[in-house]
């Protein structure tokens, strides 16, 4: 089975099959994503963890082609309608589409106009009118009168009914269609009568007409949505019917004689009643799919990008959840980021203690040794970055803007209540800010990715789709990243290789009941943790100051001995060989050449023994807003102002410049040059500066360009 579909993935991807069918095989073994792109560099050619997802994706939807294909076998079968040749064709058929037209006249289907004719016994006449050899079909129509046919006419009607439903099931036929649709297929919205008002939001698809290859995937979504909502009536057709009738009429048209006519009837019958509707359905379903992957993709894309943001790191931390009516949530979080202390000041209107908040902020940072405050971006923000920006403290004190995007979600959800069990969810929700600054990546995983704000059209994608991917982003991030095994949460160790949330559950109480771990071996000692799970996970798992001085890398377990080996070539210490830059220079890989560990994995090892427990995220920077700016009011065409990526979409990208309503750069307005995609001129929380175009204040929109 990995040897047939190693070929076929092979081809699909362009990736040899040697390659295909050995990560095929290291999948069906149990290994991870991460864990085969780390460390089975050998067997897997270097694949990286984009390749081997695909891979696995691929042979993934080939196993489920392989489930339906024994099923559509044992109908056909049960039928008795299975010959050899059409076994083969069904064996061999490798493409879904392809199988649901070789299975479509065997389906069983409902009650249709074609099968009450055949129950009449018209078939027979329906045969005889696609022959279009009957000079009198009058005269042979007569013999199928019946008392369930009552006459000739009804049953040269029965019998066109047959013939277009086997039109209709024909694979030419809907690959005759198929190409039309596909090379001039216009996708078509008009608002639904009396939803004019309802509806303003969409009012830009009231009367909207398209090429289908031509419409982007926001489009798409939103017209989907508006029709979802009854606000819009979407279809799908190709410029011409008539086109598509008449290439019918050339496959099955015979002649010009009065079977030639009814079978010309029955073929635009087909079209119309059946082929069409159902080819529109495939094209609306398969558009929907490529509109929710190009979603799907920047949504992933952008998550990657924030969950890898520059972390502070373990430094003390104030966190501010701002607030007008209710004040600003103080929290005072120590390097490892437990609380210390809450409170909350009331530096703002209406209370207005605007002194006595700025000196109670000033005591924190003194008694708590604060190093930066994380100030939450949502409603009071810049008026508290600016209080905060105005007080004087005796130390040095940076401070960060951090989105809240899905604090309030994470306030809520049973892993802050377990966490903070005797706090409410406003203190919850400062927590997760001062975190967010110190470590994006072990905060954001307690999130469901869908609320973190990073998409669009989220709800409106295949969902399992949507998970699978996301799951996927946060699984390679935190595994690129790797973890501390002494600290980490639990929701960051489910996403760790081989782990899960059982197992992440049972190293956390372990841990809770023993203390730290001293080394990476110690994990056997956790409950349910086996031998394939260890080593899947251990690679990924970070002890700085433990035992041995390699479980703070990413060098596997697995290769302890063989570090070992390069020391004592060299007449040292695994220790001195991390720390003298000079005694590694000396190290021949080539001699530590095995079949199953080359070059590429022997690189990897020097480069973690050159830079341990490495973190590959960029520094933090600190960044201000203009301060002439605060609302949409501020704005005045021609501005050039600081700002912040905050969302990328395929039309361009939403930057925050301070006021309450994120600024669009429309994709036209990124560079100087023809952009395809916006992902290659910026990224997630990239600091830029934009020029106003224009501020419509009663829409709250505003046009931004990056061409200064």
């Amino acid at each position: 089975m990995e040897k047939k579909f190693g070929d076929i993935i092979s081809k699909m991807l362009s990736i040899p099959e040697k390659q295909v069918v050995n990560t095929i095989q290291l999948l069906e073994e149990g290994a991870t994503i991460p864990f085969i792109s780390r460390y089975r560099k050998e067997m897997t050619g270097s694949l990286d963890e984009v390749q081997v997802g695909a891979i696995k994706e691929r042979y993934d939807q080939l196993q489920e082609l392989e489930k339906r294909k024994s099923t559509i076998l044992s109908t056909i079968e049960g039928l008795g309608k299975l010959t050899d040749t059409l076994r083969e064709r069904i064996v061999s058929c490798w493409d879904a589409t392809a199988l649901e037209d070789i299975y479509l006249p065997y389906k069983p289907k409902r009650r249709t106009r074609a099968e009450i004719a055949r129950q009449k016994g018209l078939e027979p006449l329906a045969t005889l009118i696609l022959f279009q050899k009957e000079h009198d079909i009058q005269q042979r129509a007569a013999k199928f009168i019946t008392s369930e046919v009552k006459n000739t006419d009804e049953a040269i009607a029965g019998a066109k009914d047959i013939i277009a439903e086997q039109v209709s099931e024909d694979e030419r036929s809907r690959n005759q269609i198929r190409r039309q649709f596909d090379r001039t297929a216009i996708i078509s919205a008009k608002v639904v009568k009396g939803k004019e008002e309802e509806g303003c939001k969409y009012r830009d698809y009231f009367d909207f007409s398209e090429p289908l290859r031509r419409c982007s995937s926001h489009r798409l979504l939103a017209l989907r949505r508006g029709e979802a909502e009854g606000i819009l009536r979407v279809t799908i057709a190709p410029a011409s019917d008539d086109e598509c009738v008449e290439r019918l009429e050339r496959i099955y048209v015979k002649g010009s004689g009065n079977c030639s006519v009814l079978v010309a009837e029955s073929v635009a019958d087909a079209y119309k009643r059946l082929l069409k509707p159902s080819i529109e359905n495939e094209f609306a379903a398969l558009s929907k799919q490529n509109a929710d992957d190009e979603a799907i993709r920047v949504f992933a894309e952008n998550l990657k990008q924030l969950l890898l943001a520059a972390p502070l790191g373990q430094k003390r931390v104030l966190g501010v959840d701002p607030g007008f009516r209710t004040g600003c949530k103080l929290v005072c979080l120590d390097e490892q980021g437990a609380l210390l202390h809450h409170e909350a000041v009331y530096p703002h209107p209406p209370k207005n203690e605007y002194i006595q908040a700025q000196n109670r902020v000033r005591q924190l940072v003194e008694k708590f040794q604060i190093e930066a405050i994380a100030i939450g971006n949502g409603t009071a923000s810049r008026e508290t970055e600016d209080f905060v920006r105005k007080i004087s403290f005796t130390r040095e004190v940076q401070t960060f803007v951090v989105s809240e995007d899905g604090a309030s979600i994470y306030s809520a959800s049973k892993i802050a209540r377990d966490e903070f069990p005797d706090h409410d969810v406003t203190v919850r929700g400062a927590v997760s800010i001062g975190r967010r600054l110190m470590d994006p990546l072990a905060e954001l995983v307690k999130i469901d990715p869908k609320s973190i704000g990073v998409g669009q059209y989220q709800h409106d994608v295949d969902q399992n789709k949507l998970k699978k991917s996301l799951d996927q982003v946060v699984e390679h991030c935190v595994n690129s990243v790797g973890v501390n095994l002494n600290t980490a949460s639990q929701p960051l160790l489910t996403y760790i290789s081989g782990l899960g949330p059982q197992l992440a559950k049972n190293i956390v109480d372990y841990r809770n009941s023993n203390g730290a771990f001293s080394c990476r071996k110690d994990l056997m000692k956790v409950p349910r943790m086996g031998a394939k799970a260890f080593e899947q996970c251990a690679g990924f798992l970070r002890i700085p100051m433990g035992e041995n001085p390699l479980d703070n890398t990413a060098v596997h377990p697995e290769r302890y001995e063989l570090v070992k080996r390069m020391a004592r070539d060299l007449g040292t210490t695994v220790e001195r060989l991390i720390a003298e830059k000079a005694l590694r220079e000396q190290i021949d890989l080539n001699r530590y050449v095995t079949p199953d560990c080359g070059l590429p994995t022997l690189t990897d090892i020097l480069k973690e023994l050159d830079k341990p427990g490495r973190d590959p995220r960029e520094q933090i920077q600190v960044f201000e807003f203009s301060a002439d700016v605060h609302t949409i009011d501020d704005l005045k065409e021609g501005m050039v102002l600081p700002g912040i990526v905050s969302n990328i979409t395929n039309f361009g990208c939403f930057v925050d410049i301070g006021v309450h309503d994120k600024g669009l750069v429309h994709i036209s307005e990124m560079a100087d040059r023809y952009v395809a995609d916006p992902t290659t001129i910026v990224s997630l929380h990239q600091q830029v500066k934009v020029k106003v175009l224009h501020v419509d204040k009663q829409r709250n929109r505003i046009a931004l360009s990056m061409k200064l």
